[in-house]
């Protein structure tokens, strides 16, 4: 990994105004964003900690992995745009590219391809774990439980001191995951589980195991597998976020790779990170129909109303989100070929159309982002709102590995552990029981 640029004639000078003594921070320049002020040595030198609730203004790491620029709508995987990516690649370049930091040739494509493939399989005695959840167990539960029990089965590949073993358990879990999250949907709706297929690519294989039953040949519409590879694209890595900053943390204590993945599936249930989507097909279902979009839009500028236009807007992305206007088209390309009769659908268009027209969203930069257009992508499908978060931990799973790979090889890095502000009591002297 390549140092970052120190620019040892820049500093910060930190000055305590009580005691009168100063401390220069220096200034670490990356290729590219901003500079980053080293604190390294802040605790030892003046007694102090910072305080950032939620990390949001605190580097954690030097990666070279994603780059994001939210005020310019920038989404970069190594260096190359997520435009180009979704527009030329597979996800299985994308993966590629992620893991090993250049994009494949067609013999390394073709080699990278085949040994996903051969890996996709999981031992049969892992069909057991299924048996052992509820029928109405949430998929992400049995997601968290199946893929952290898959270090008790792999053992060859838990050291996370071997390169080689590191990379065996990369590959596995790319693999495997298609795998474990179509036998989550299968056992929740009584089908029997789909073994996976050699000869389909990594997004029509996962449709096969998700769609197909025994009693018939499913069809896979190429039109709604790119979607597929492409919401896995798009989804594949967004630099430090909650979930990813879990994995990295877990990793540092020099946990196996399946726990650390399993403990980023964890971060991802959270409503405020991985359910967005959902969220979106919760706001239409209480929208209800298309004539109560003027009364929602209203609700949905009033500051004192709880209602919010999911699917609008976005935290990191202050101008646009890249990922957006890529699968619009998609989704556009999904509902005209499937032709699918639903009303939530119908309303997620007209609700499109009446909000990119309306000024007090155009002027707020509120347009549609990715967990729109996925949503609305994922239910003409047919996937159930239950199992968006899991295609998303599905995809992001090649990020969370690269990133985690990236963590074990850096020599800068510690096992995490957070400083905190503490408000509570002092020493107390002890009170008996019988005296309180």
């Amino acid at each position: 990994m390549a140092e970052p640029k120190e620019n040892n004639k820049k500093y910060v000078t930190l000055v305590d105004h009580q005691s009168g003594k100063s401390i220069d921070l220096p200034v670490l320049s990356g290729s590219i964003g901003p500079d980053v002020i080293d604190i390294r040595k802040l605790y030892a030198e003046t007694g102090y900690f910072t305080y950032d609730p939620g990390f949001t203004s605190t580097g954690s790491c030097q990666s070279e992995i994603t780059y994001i620029d939210g005020d310019a709508g920038i989404l970069t995987h190594r260096g190359y745009s997520i435009e180009d990516l979704t527009e030329h690649c597979t996800y299985m370049e994308v993966a590629y590219l992620l893991l090993n930091g250049e994009l494949p040739n067609q013999a390394e494509k073709d080699d990278f391809e085949r040994t996903i493939t051969y890996h996709t399989m999981v031992h049969e005695q892992l069909l057991n774990f299924y048996r052992g959840f509820r029928r109405d167990a949430h998929p992400m539960a049995i997601l968290v439980g199946v893929v952290g029990a898959l270090s008790s089965f792999y053992h060859d590949s838990t050291d996370i001191n071997d390169p080689t073993q590191r990379m065996i358990a990369s590959h596995r879990l790319i693999a495997k995951l298609p795998t474990i999250a179509a036998m989550a949907y299968k056992y929740s709706v009584g089908q029997p589980f789909i073994y996976p297929r050699n000869d389909l690519t990594y997004a029509e294989d996962f449709l096969h195991m998700t769609f197909s039953v025994p009693a018939e040949d499913y069809q896979i519409s190429p039109t709604v597998a790119r979607a597929m590879d492409r919401i896995f694209i798009l989804h594949a890595d967004h630099e430090q976020n909650a979930s990813t900053s879990t994995v990295r943390l877990a990793g540092s204590s020099g946990a196996n790779p399946f726990a650390c993945i399993a403990s980023g599936i964890s971060s991802l249930w959270g409503p405020a990170h991985g359910g967005a989507n959902e969220a979106v097909l919760n706001m239409l279902a209480e929208i209800g129909h298309k004539k109560n979009i003027p009364e929602f839009l209203e609700k949905a500028k009033d500051k004192n109303d709880p209602f919010r236009l999911m699917g609008f807007g976005h935290r990191v992305y202050k101008n646009h989100d890249p990922r957006a206007k890529v699968l619009k088209k998609s989704a556009d390309d999904v509902l005209n070929e499937l032709g699918v009769s639903d009303p939530l659908l119908d309303l997620a268009r007209e609700l499109e159309q009446i909000a990119l027209k309306d000024d007090y969203f155009v002027e707020r930069k509120l347009f549609p982002n990715v967990d729109f257009y996925s949503g609305v992508i994922l239910k003409a499908i047919g996937f159930p709102t239950s199992m968006f978060t899991v295609l998303f931990a599905l995809a992001r799973t090649t990020g969370w590995i690269a990133q985690w790979n990236e963590m074990i090889t850096d020599p800068t890095q510690k096992i995490g552990r957070p400083r905190q502000l503490f408000t509570g009591h002092g020493e107390r002297a002890f009170v008996p029981i019988d005296k309180r």
